[in-house]
């Protein structure tokens, strides 16, 4: 099975762009996606995450399901009703489950100060696979305009995921903009579940492509189960975003 996690920069990076990396990719079967609007015209110009919502494309969830017609949508925002994760499976999948978990504060918190700080959630889908049942999960971590290191709504974030993860009893991956530098307690916490961190583990440098002007390179992990057999891991060079899409092949 093949997985594509991205943040899509709600489509800054070029929507045209954007949506030919789709058209190019359409043998994957599940798409973990972030930062991803379905309405919300009335926050364009707005400050939200310390920057103004320029450039934004509004009907991008629309707009990519119209270049992936075998595939089903999942939309869960986090942000209001119009902006948040979505997940494209393909529709040969038997679906058994699909739903979230708010795993930092509850739904609709919009802090008075930040609109870019907001609840979080997680996305999940259950569905029957070649090798039996699993679910892949859907992240995009909080952000507190302080950096990606701990602090404790972190540390709460994770150990909220881990409440979620420890009630399946099947294989499961978990993937996404975690917002987390590699050496926090918060991500740590989810290694020592146990799970494997393929960034650590397939040695990755970055997840960031050129269109990021920051120093910190690390944002986005792809994350498995014991009983997930990884066939392939790779960051991919398209810079369709200012995060770089990780492809995850696996069973």
């Amino acid at each position: 099975m093949k997985t594509i996690s991205l943040n899509t920069w709600g489509g800054r990076g070029g929507k045209e762009a954007l949506l030919q990396f789709f058209r190019n990719n359409t043998d994957t079967d599940i798409f973990c996606l972030q930062e991803i609007w379905n309405g919300g015209e009335e926050m364009v110009g707005v400050q939200a995450g310390g920057v103004p919502l320029v450039g934004i494309a509004n009907s991008l969830l629309s707009d990519i399901a119209s270049v992936l017609p075998d595939h089903q949508v999942f939309f869960r925002p986090h942000f209001r009703d119009y902006y948040g994760l979505a997940m494209l499976v393909r529709k040969s999948f038997t679906i058994q489950e699909e739903g979230e978990v708010f795993v930092y504060q509850e739904r609709g918190f919009v802090s008075p100060d930040e609109y870019g700080n907001h609840a979080r959630n997680i996305q999940y889908v259950t569905l029957q696979a070649e090798a039996g049942i699993r679910t892949v999960i859907n992240f995009h971590g909080l952000w507190n305009g302080k950096g990606k290191g701990d602090v404790d709504e972190r540390l709460l974030q994770s150990a909220n995921i881990i409440h979620f993860v420890g009630s399946l009893n099947h294989p499961f991956v978990l993937l996404g903009d975690f917002n987390l530098r590699p050496d926090t307690e918060s991500l740590k916490k989810l290694e020592d579940f146990p799970l494997r961190n393929l960034i650590r583990e397939y040695g990755i440098t970055s997840t960031r492509t050129s269109l990021y002007t920051k120093e910190e390179r690390f944002a986005d992990y792809a994350l498995v189960s014991n009983g997930i057999e990884v066939e392939d891991f790779c960051v991919l060079p398209d810079e369709v975003s200012d995060h770089a899409p990780l492809a995850l092949t696996w069973r």
